[in-house]
């Protein structure tokens, strides 16, 4: 079963940018294991596989689930003879005005963008390690270097990825594992939808909340991220490939012109001016 070109497992890899990326890989010779909890998501790209006669292979993996996550690891290793390369892009959004946010909510959140991407990581290290080779891809976002509002407890954990990616890539380098980020922005997929169903018991309620204005906001930025976004899911996998690919891959491969501005402007201009940028995006003004 092994590739010529390496085996890929990737998490949150039957939806959204994991699939085309799943897809995309399986499609250029790589052994892929599309990791992913909706059994009805994994017989999707598992048809699409068939007919198409792909090395794809979904399994089943929860990434809040310690056994979950070990288990899947270790059936992939068995299967795939090792793994190659890593991709850690499953994730979740909770959208919420944080003075209202549920606490459960906000653990939730880290569970599945930092924890989950731990615990599979973990799990992964050791057989990287002792073969002093390997990729491994952290799915960020553009949240990750801007904080909009709503978005505090998802932009904390793309932060704190890119921290915990910092701190890695610095701790791998003596194996020659290759730890990159890969940033996207606005991307057009069920992400949303799915964010937009966990959010649904704070913007139902937005019209009695302190926060309205700050709700109505998030929804005008949304629409409109919606409306001008032209990149595709297969347009972040063919930056993922490229990343994959690269003899010397760099540290962070933003994917779209908001998240190339985003990291740009991080660097380059104060936080008061990017706090202007934001608040106009959002339609944010100070109440009498």
């Amino acid at each position: 079963m092994p590739s010529s070109k390496g085996t890929v497992l990737i998490t949150g890899g039957t939806d959204g940018l994991g699939k085309a990326a799943a897809l995309l890989l399986a499609r250029s010779g790589y052994l892929v294991f599309a990791a992913g909890r909706a059994a009805d998501k994994r017989e999707e790209i598992s048809q699409i596989a068939h007919q198409e006669r792909l090395p794809l292979h979904p399994l089943e993996i929860d990434v809040t689930d310690n056994a979950s996550a070990q288990i899947g690891v270790e059936l992939v290793l068995e299967k795939g003879a090792g793994i190659d390369v890593l991709i850690n892009n499953a994730g979740v959004g909770y959208m919420a005005a944080l003075e209202e946010i549920r606490l459960e909510d906000f653990r939730r959140q880290f569970d599945v963008n930092l924890f989950g991407v731990l615990r599979v990581t973990q799990a992964v290290l050791p057989h990287m390690r002792q073969h002093r080779r390997g990729r491994i891809l952290m799915m960020s976002s553009v949240a990750g270097l801007l904080s909009p509002p709503t978005y505090g407890a998802y932009s904390a954990s793309k932060h704190a990825l890119e921290g915990l990616t910092d701190a890695l890539r610095l701790e791998m380098y003596p194996f020659g594992v290759h730890v990159i980020l890969i940033e996207p922005g606005y991307i057009v997929t069920n992400f949303q939808q799915t964010a937009h169903d966990l959010a649904h018991k704070y913007f139902d309620r937005a019209q009695s909340s302190p926060y309205s204005q700050i709700y109505a906001g998030a929804v005008a930025g949304s629409e409109r991220g919606r409306q001008v976004s032209k990149t595709t899911p297969e347009d972040c996998a063919r930056v993922i490939l490229r990343a994959i690919e690269a003899p010397r891959p760099k540290i962070r491969y933003p994917v779209t012109s908001m998240a190339k501005w985003a990291s740009f402007g991080k660097r380059i201009l104060p936080d008061s001016v990017l706090d202007a940028i934001l608040r106009k995006r959002f339609h944010l003004t100070r109440e009498n």
